[in-house]
């Protein structure tokens, strides 16, 4: 008996076992490849002459092309949207710096839907969702993260970037080494169903391309957009740009090609889109606008869906969609329960893509729908046919795709009930509040993390104390000079324990010396600065044209000791009580590291 019942238990096992593998098996992996300010024009998949992008392209020959797909006219806004499936404007997404970039923590990401399904998750690139944990891209689903967490960075060649929250020195360019990263991971996942975001961060300035790149077109002669008057103005800018999108539709090709390899590409998923209209004056099928703006130009991005199982080939998605469809889509291929704890504005795209049998009523609400959006005071809603802004305007899509003629006086009822339900949407959602009262912190010592980093373009500076640039998200600290003028931080202590803290600085041999405080409710450290570091500028050899961004360097840490700290909302602050020749130093950021107790 006992015998019959070992044989038993081994055969359920064994039974339960085989079951699992199978699911994994039949559930499809995802890879999602977001570009940066590539606009819908940047494809020849889109009718522009001056570059070639055959691996993006495929994916729609291969694949589904959502012809139709909207995103936010800036970086950070779109990110919320595909991550949550959630218009960006009801989680507290406001600015692309500073913490506006954060989407509210009782948020649900694809990651954390993916992840509960049982699906390896990773993301390699720019996150620019919150840089502290619990914003983290490790606290919000994603088991393994390579890139940085800022709305730029200021060097792609070889840069400093993080590991799950601890700083590392990144392999050549930057496009080449994320890609690899998420080639390793599909690796590593082995016969596991996996889930892979790539946001890439090219073509973001600053311009920087590999030479091969650069070569085929720093003297070609670029076909203009037929709706640009002065195109020529940002020729040098274009052409890099263009550089940029030929570099990720290889890496493109890179990652294709090794899911192929593997045996897996049949069962993969492949998203490609962008997260905004172009950032620059080039070809963009002739719409009105580019980044930054809610005009056709800047809204309208490329996607491209890949799954060979379930999509046939050069299947054409007319409907209007925006990347808050991706969350329900993506776990309705994948069979999965999103679980959803707060309604999602998406919809799901998935009978569209398969031709299922309820496609013509899946259609027909999709048809109907109205995407909204909103950036810097202006708000805009699109059906089927028409664009209404808040300004008033009112345009045709179908007949007039580049926005040239108002019609709202002539099309008084399309006019009056767009307008209507765009007004609603904005009050509804709080789209024009004014977030200057933003109250929420940034999180340190949050118990499930090693690592909380604090850079400067998160703190304040005071007294004789700047920014490098103007544009915060890669800046430093500099004009330090007296002991007067601080640095500081808003922060909220989600635990107690020991942390050693360092600060990344630059500091020249003739000034050294200077006295470090750095004080945290009733704690303090005090250190000297002992040791120079004083390295130049990095990045301006490789910009193919000038940028409007700050520079970098090769910064240096210094340990300034172990800091105490218990929960509650403090002021980190950060100052010089000796000053020694005039300066004391320039400072990048502070790196808190939790001691094991």
């Amino acid at each position: 008996m006992k015998r019959l019942t070992t044989t038993l238990l081994l055969a359920i096992v064994f039974a339960i076992t085989w079951a699992a593998h199978s699911l994994a098996a039949e559930r499809p992996n995802v890879v999602v490849i977001l570009a940066d300010d590539q606009g819908w024009g940047d494809l020849s998949l889109h009718g522009n002459p001056n570059l070639a992008t055959p691996n993006i392209d495929s994916l729609a020959r291969d694949g589904a092309h959502v012809e139709n797909f909207y995103v936010c006219s800036v970086c950070s806004p779109t990110r919320a949207e595909f991550l949550t499936g959630r218009y960006h404007t009801r989680s507290g997404v406001y600015s692309t710096s500073t913490g506006g970039e954060r989407f509210n923590l009782d948020e649900r990401t694809i990651a954390d839907v993916f992840s509960k399904a049982g699906y390896k998750t990773a993301a390699y690139g720019k996150w620019h969702s919150g840089m502290q944990a619990p914003y983290h891209p490790n606290a919000r689903g994603f088991d393994d993260f390579y890139g940085f967490c800022s709305g730029h960075w200021g060097n792609y060649f070889s840069p400093l970037l993080e590991h799950n929250g601890a700083l590392t020195q990144g392999d050549g360019f930057i496009i080449d080494d994320l890609t690899t990263h998420a080639i390793d991971f599909i690796d590593e996942a082995g016969d596991e169903p996996f889930f892979v975001y790539l946001p890439l961060n090219t073509p973001h300035s600053p311009m920087q391309v590999p030479d091969a790149y650069w070569d085929r077109f720093k003297d070609k002669d670029l076909v203009p957009d037929p709706n640009l008057a002065n195109a020529s103005d940002d020729l040098g800018h274009a052409r890099a740009a263009l550089a940029m999108c030929e570099n990720i539709d290889d890496n493109v090709g890179r990652l294709l090609e090794h899911l192929k390899r593997r045996g897996i590409a049949d069962n993969t998923i492949v998203v490609y889109f962008s997260d905004n209209g172009p950032n620059g004056a080039r070809f963009n099928g002739g719409m009105r606008g580019r980044k930054g703006s809610t005009y056709e130009g800047g809204l309208r991005s490329p996607c491209v869906i890949r799954y060979p199982d379930r999509v046939q080939p050069a299947t054409r998605i007319t409907e209007v969609a925006g990347a808050i469809d991706l969350l329900p889509t993506l776990a309705e291929l994948a069979n999965i329960d999103p679980e959803i704890t707060k309604p999602l504005d998406g919809l799901s795209l998935a009978s569209l893509l398969t031709e299922a049998t309820d496609q013509a009523s899946v259609s027909a609400a999709i048809r109907s729908r109205r995407l909204f959006s909103a950036w810097n005071g202006r708000a805009t809603v699109r059906d089927h046919q028409y664009r209404m802004h808040s300004s008033g305007e009112l345009y045709d899509l179908l007949n007039d795709p580049g926005e040239s003629t108002d019609v709202a006086k002539l099309k008084p009822e399309a006019s009056k009930s767009l307008g209507d339900s765009l007004k609603q949407w904005v009050e509804e959602t709080e789209a024009f509040k004014k977030h200057q009262d933003d109250e929420r912190p940034f999180p340190i010592a949050h118990p499930g993390t090693e690592f909380t980093q604090l850079p400067a373009r998160d703190a304040v500076p005071h007294g004789s104390i700047r920014r490098s640039n103007r544009h915060p998200n890669c800046t430093y600290m500099t004009n330090w000079v007296d002991t007067s003028s601080e640095i500081t931080w808003d922060v909220e202590v989600l635990s107690e324990g020991d942390y050693e803290v360092q600060m990344y600085y630059a500091c020249p041999e003739g000034a050294i010396g200077s006295t470090l405080e750095l004080t945290l409710g009733d704690e303090s450290l005090r250190r000297v600065i002992d040791v120079a570091n004083d390295p130049p500028l990095v990045g301006g050899a490789d910009d193919r044209v000038v940028r409007v961004e700050g520079y970098v360097k090769n910064w240096k840490p210094l340990t300034i000791g172990t800091l105490h700290v218990t929960p509650g909302r403090k002021t980190l602050r950060l100052r010089a009580i000796e000053v020694r020749l005039g300066q004391v130093a320039e400072m990048r950021l502070l790196m808190f590291r939790r001691v094991a107790s």
